[in-house]
């Protein structure tokens, strides 16, 4: 029997795993990742090497039969490489807005109705370069190429330096020239060699892995590794998503939501990319997700070690008829606000209020942001999706998955992968290999949903006000985020008399 060897750089796991071609799971290994807004590649190069040793020892002859690699991972996150392929410093990542002065001034560098224009933020690669080339000038000088985490592991695999299409689409934008010549990278002074590098499809083959790796790696000398995509993308075949007509939710430590089309649209706030085999993807990544959820739990002390089982206990708590509203930015916002300073709030609580009431707003108000990237999306394509496609930690929770529904009025299907990233990395590598016909024919013979839900019309109905209020409720308080983020406590120092 052969194997995909899939792994998947979390935001806080890393993940690895042997799969089969039917998409089971053979042996896997989870480990912790440090969530930082920098950390050094390298660590994420040992950890693969790691759990390559442990998948080696635990699937013994049969790690013989590795047949490809799949690797994705973590966007919105840059390595930056000198011409020998060697970091410059450690990676920015998705948790990072140092880059929003940057941003600002970028915004009036780009010429009237550029289309990449929309997408400057904080975030941006073209940002985070400028920043780079303000704050670490030694570092920019030997600057040769930007690529993902997932990239450095393939380069350290192959060495082959690439990144792909979907991960890389607002790089290789910014590389694009402008009507009256020039480009973006070009203003900043940035090497032409950032953008000259190979952009590749998701599902091509990268390159063989390459002779003299230590350990385990060394036995897998010679086997395809597949150029991949980010983790979102990766999580979306992993849930049979990647068709038109579908709507995808990843729930993770943060969220990405996002509508998938077969032409080109455009929203207020949405990221827009061609994800390939005609299919479009428009939607993006939140900051709020289930790492809101563990906040909540740290903030109200609740005793255990079980999260799922904390969660479901204080939403068995009767409700108060009046409900909270709660607003998620705990970390300021991504999709579709793009907002760093953008700042979390309760509001409409009164003394009748208790813990469970907290956690039922906090999964709504999520929810509800998932209504307005779907709202969005849905009047940019110029009709309804089918179905929500649900993945990620966060779909385990039957309560979620019910509000999600309910909330949006669309079915709200989860899928039966624990780790549907794996899955659509294995997914890559079958089809790649000519074990399906397609990418599309991969999907359907490999993904499996586990449960429904259906949104109730009544509850569907009820919430309706409730959606109204919140969006009433953030645009009211977004004025005030930047100067409450600014704010900081009194200087209180000794005894209090």
């Amino acid at each position: 029997m052969r194997f995909i060897l899939a792994c998947d750089i979390g935001s806080t796991n890393f993940r690895a795993a042997l799969l089969d071609a039917s998409g089971h799971v053979a042996h896997d290994i989870r480990m912790a990742t440090e969530s930082l807004a920098d950390i050094d590649p390298l660590i994420w190069w040992r950890q693969f090497s790691d759990a390559a040793e442990a998948l080696a020892d635990a699937a013994g002859p049969d790690f013989a039969q590795v047949a490809g690699i799949a690797i994705c991972g973590a966007t919105r996150t840059q390595v930056f490489l000198d011409a020998a392929g060697q970091p410059l410093r450690p990676a920015i990542t998705w948790r990072d807005a140092r880059a929003t002065a940057e941003a600002a001034h970028l915004a009036t560098l780009v010429p009237p109705g550029w289309a990449e224009g929309a997408h400057i933020n904080a975030f941006h690669p073209a940002a985070r370069l400028a920043w780079l080339a303000a704050h670490e000038p030694g570092a920019f000088a030997r600057l040769h190429s930007v690529i993902d985490p997932k990239d450095f592991l393939n380069l350290r695999l192959t060495g082959l330096v690439a990144t792909d299409t979907v991960s890389n689409a607002r790089l290789m934008a910014s590389a694009q020239p402008w009507p009256a010549g020039g480009s973006l990278l070009g203003a900043l002074g940035v090497p032409a060699s950032v953008g000259a590098i190979p952009f590749l499809a998701p599902t091509a083959q990268l390159g063989p892995v390459r002779s003299g790796l230590p350990g385990a790696l060394g036995r897998l000398a010679g086997v395809p590794v597949f150029a991949m995509g980010n983790d979102t993308w990766a999580m979306a075949a992993g849930l049979g998503a990647l068709r038109p007509g579908l709507a995808y939710n990843i729930s993770g430590t943060t969220e990405v939501f996002g509508a998938i089309g077969g032409e080109p649209a455009t929203a207020p706030g949405l990221m827009s990319v061609d994800w390939g085999a005609g299919v479009q993807q428009l939607g993006g990544p939140s900051q709020c997700g289930a790492d809101t959820v563990a906040w909540l739990l740290s903030l109200l002390a609740e005793g255990g070690t079980d999260a799922a089982a904390r969660l479901d206990r204080l939403l068995a708590a009767p409700r108060d008829p009046a409900p909270a509203l709660f607003l998620p930015f705990l970390q300021g916002e991504r999709v579709p606000f793009w907002e760093p300073m953008l700042r979390g709030a309760w509001l409409g609580l009164h003394r009748g209020h208790g813990a469970g009431d907290l956690a039922w707003s906090v999964l709504e108000s999520v929810a509800f942001l998932n209504r307005l990237t779907l709202e969005r999306a849905e009047a940019a394509l110029g009709a309804p999706v089918e179905e929500i496609r649900f993945g990620g930690g966060g779909s385990a929770n039957l309560h979620w998955g019910q509000v999600k529904a309910d909330v949006t009025g669309r079915p709200v299907r989860v899928g039966e992968a624990a780790h549907p990233g794996l899955l659509g990395c294995a997914i890559v590598a079958w089809a790649g290999l000519g074990a399906f016909a397609s990418l599309e024919a991969a999907q359907q013979a490999l993904v499996r949903m586990t449960r429904n839900h259906v949104p109730d019309p009544a509850r569907h109905a009820a919430y309706a006000p409730h959606y109204a209020a919140w969006l009433a409720a953030v645009e009211a308080t977004r004025p005030l985020s930047a100067t409450i983020a600014a704010l900081r406590v009194p200087p209180f120092g000794g005894a209090i008399t």
